[in-house]
């Protein structure tokens, strides 16, 4: 397990794609589990530990996650995360070019829980919620953009559905248009950053999580840091 940030009251973990934060209908281990058994050995804890969901990665997609490690915490970082007071920024790899090289998204998003994908509409319709983001283009490849995404608002796969939707699907995902999916079954989405106020001590934490080992991630990432210095 990759631990990013821990205190007292919080843990932060890089979660691998492929793993499920919260336990669900396929009984695989979840991430929060496998944090608790971490905390039990480290510690030498007797009894059960206290581990809470704060909020979610879809399983495909990695990156940083917050775990509470007491109530107080838990009930303080809810709170935060449905006022927007915890600020996130994704990275993405997507086969296509968006026509702007920055900007701001809107659409209005439905989700069919039958088939668990979600669809955007570029005008209002009922029973549809509004998704925005930001997004601006980091690096370019021969093939892929590398585009870094700030979430306005938290909706089921926004991000995914969005960028989909102005013909940009992130490397990999099946579901939402890409042509092949990646090897290990991942997609090229990162949650890249998260900041925020500490629950419980008031200062500013703010958490960055690693490219993955991964030639075409690593490329693109050392072509930011190259445009950069330019």
């Amino acid at each position: 397990m990759d631990v990013l940030y821990e205190d007292n009251h919080i843990i932060v973990v890089n979660k691998a794609p492929g793993e499920i934060v919260q336990g669900d209908k396929t009984g695989d281990t979840p991430l929060s589990e496998t944090v608790a058994a971490w905390l039990k050995e480290k510690y030498a804890k007797p009894g059960n530990v206290f581990v809470g969901v704060a909020h979610r990665l879809d399983r495909p997609v990695g990156g940083v996650v917050v775990f509470a490690k007491t109530s107080k915490a838990l009930a303080r970082l809810n709170e935060m995360f449905r006022n927007g007071h915890v600020h996130k920024r994704y990275w993405a790899i997507t086969r296509g070019t968006p026509e702007h090289a920055a900007g701001e998204l809107t659409h209005y998003i439905t989700t069919t829980e039958r088939n668990n994908k979600s669809y955007a509409s570029p005008t209002p319709r009922p029973g549809a919620k509004e998704a925005r983001l930001r997004y601006s283009t980091l690096a370019e490849g021969d093939h892929y953009r590398l585009l870094e995404v700030e979430l306005l608002t938290g909706r089921k796969h926004q991000i995914r559905v969005q960028l989909s939707a102005i013909g940009c699907p992130i490397r990999g995902d099946l579901k939402y248009g890409d042509r092949r999916s990646n090897p290990d079954g991942s997609i090229s989405l990162l949650a890249r950053e998260i900041r925020f106020i500490h629950p419980v001590s008031g200062k500013e934490i703010h958490v960055t999580a690693p490219v993955p080992h991964d030639p075409l991630w690593e490329a693109l990432a050392l072509k930011t840091m190259q445009d950069g210095d330019a």
